[in-house]
């Protein structure tokens, strides 16, 4: 693995590449391609628990094929420059949309469409089988809007200077489980993917009763909105946060050490950006209910 930042040096060194076949745990994604149960060859499966390198170079594989493999510094770049257009974005939203009584209605109207294109572009990118930069910077565009008017919103009307707590705390989130991943704290298997998958199944299934509860009469919906049910919601979101991130970071560790094509560095560009921003909503969510129960 090859990287000039000294956080992520040592990242993927006990996973050094093999030309034929790597370890690989079951039911874990690799650079965008999901691995499930123990095979080898074209697909077969062994009794070891061993998957072929699914980057792996043929035998009249070129230098420059080898130069063109992923490394965390690609990561890095690609995650940082989605990352900063979900900011800027952010930033001129909170600024040319402002939120007053006079403009609440417009800018708020617009930062929900911005939030539909956001998500319509992340189904697109999800279902295609290559990485596409434009795709994802607009999806981080689009989103970045939403954010800020969003956060323009609170900050006036629930919860003025929470912003910041919010976006520390989502970072303090990044860091807690990057320190637990790198110091193996955190066993990233099947098992593991499988539970925060079906974790966050039922937590979105329950966020879209919410909604149904609120828009046939229930105003309340099901009390995710206020109390401590609000708060312990919030907090279940945050973990299921912290458990995609973990996901993510094995994905790019393996990408990595398995040689993966550079192109996918967007990809996980694209999933660590996701998951930092739903990290930012449920943290946002606590600090609100929080304050207003001060």
């Amino acid at each position: 693995m090859r990287t000039s930042n000294p956080i992520f040096s040592r990242w993927g060194a006990a996973r050094a590449p093999e030309p034929a076949r790597t370890a690989q745990p079951m039911g874990v994604t690799v650079g965008g391609r999901p691995v499930d149960g123990h095979q080898t060859g074209h697909g077969h499966q062994d009794n070891h628990g061993y998957q072929d390198n699914p980057y792996a170079p043929g035998a009249g594989a070129s230098a420059a094929s080898t130069r063109d493999a992923l490394t965390m510094d690609d990561v890095l770049v690609r995650t940082g420059t989605t990352l900063g257009t979900v900011a800027l974005t952010a930033v001129l939203s909170w600024l040319l949309l402002p939120v007053d009584e006079v403009n609440l209605g417009r800018s708020y109207g617009l930062a929900v469409g911005a939030a539909l294109v956001a998500f319509v572009l992340s189904l697109v990118q999800s279902f295609k089988q290559t990485p596409s930069p434009a795709l994802i910077l607009g999806y981080a565009a689009f989103e970045g809007v939403f954010l800020g008017v969003l956060s323009s919103t609170v900050s006036t009307y629930l919860s003025p200077g929470v912003i910041v707590q919010a976006v520390l705390g989502t970072f303090a989130v990044f860091a807690a489980v990057l320190l637990a991943y790198r110091m193996r704290w955190i066993r990233v298997d099947r098992r593991f993917a499988g539970f925060v998958a079906s974790a966050a199944t039922g937590f979105l299934l329950l966020l879209a009763a919410d909604l149904l509860f609120s828009a046939f009469g229930a105003g309340g919906g099901l009390g995710f909105h206020s109390g401590g049910l609000g708060i312990l919601f919030g907090i279940v979101g945050i973990v299921l946060g912290a458990g995609f991130l973990a996901l993510d970071f094995k994905q790019v560790e393996d990408a990595v050490a398995y040689g993966a094509p550079r192109e996918e560095a967007w990809l996980a560009a694209f999933g660590l950006v996701t998951t930092l921003v739903w990290i930012y909503l449920e943290v946002l969510r606590v600090l609100t209910l929080l304050n207003s129960d001060n």
